[in-house]
C-alpha cells in the first residue's frame, strides 16, 4: 500500500535524475542511446551503495537518489530514458508466475517494495522477456550484463557507448560500492547472463 511519504520520496527521486540529466530529451530517437544517458545521468547523483529494505511506493517507488544499488542503476535508467517501471512490471509478472521466479529469500508471495532490486528476479524477468542474448552476439549500448562476485553476489550494469582504452570493449556503468560509476568490467568477473531489453517505452 502506497503512503504519501513513501510517493512523495520516489517523486523527488524521479525528478532529480531527470534534472541529472538534462540532454536527456535531446537524445536520439534509439532507446538504447536513451538508456545509456539515463544510466549515465546517474553518476555523480548516487554516490552511496545502500541495498537496505525499505517501503517504496508502487508503481513508479524509488530509495532516495543518492542512494542505491546495482539493481537501481538499471531501474531508473529504464524509468527516466525509456518510461519503462520495471518495479510495475517484475511485479505483475511475480504474482502472475510466482512459482518460477527464485525463493532465495523466503517470501511466500511477492513484495513490490525490494522484489525488483534483487538481481536474480531480474534475470528472470529478462529472460521471459525473450532478452536473453546468445553468447557469440556482441554487446552493444544499452544491452544489460549480469556477473557473479566471489562466486556468491549476483551483480547488473548497463553497457555504456564508451570503450576501454587500449581495449576492444565497451564500459559499463553500475554501483558495485561507490555510487553510479563508469567501470572495465568484464574483465573482473564471470558473466552470467547478457540482455538486451528495449521494448516500446
Amino acid at each position: 500500500m502506497m503512503n504519501r511519504r513513501s510517493f512523495v520520496a520516489g517523486g523527488a527521486g524521479l525528478a532529480a535524475l531527470l534534472c541529472a540529466a538534462p540532454g536527456l530529451a535531446g537524445v536520439s530517437r534509439d532507446p538504447a542511446a536513451r538508456l545509456v544517458a539515463a544510466a549515465e545521468g546517474q553518476i555523480g547523483v548516487t554516490t552511496i551503495y545502500d541495498g537496505a529494505y525499505r517501503r517504496i511506493a508502487y508503481p513508479g517507488g524509488d530509495v532516495a537518489p543518492e542512494r542505491g544499488v546495482c539493481t537501481d542503476v538499471v531501474i531508473r535508467a529504464y524509468r527516466t530514458g525509456l518510461g519503462i517501471d520495471l518495479q510495475r512490471l517484475v511485479h505483475e509478472d511475480m504474482a502472475s508466475h510466482f512459482s518460477i521466479y527464485p525463493k532465495n529469500w523466503g517470501l511466500a508471495r511477492p513484495d513490490p517494495h525490494i522484489d525488483h532490486r534483487r538481481v536474480p528476479n531480474l534475470q528472470t524477468f529478462l529472460k521471459r522477456q525473450g532478452a536473453l542474448l546468445p553468447p557469440e552476439e556482441a554487446l552493444r549500448p544499452g544491452d544489460l550484463i549480469t556477473q557473479m562476485i566471489g562466486g556468491r553476489l549476483p551483480h547488473i550494469a548497463v553497457m555504456s557507448d564508451r570503450r576501454v582504452r587500449g581495449a576492444d570493449r565497451l564500459m559499463a556503468i553500475h554501483n558495485i560500492g561507490a555510487g553510479a560509476e563508469y567501470a572495465d568490467l568484464l574483465p573482473r568477473f564471470p558473466v552470467t547472463g547478457r540482455y538486451r531489453y528495449l521494448p516500446e517505452a
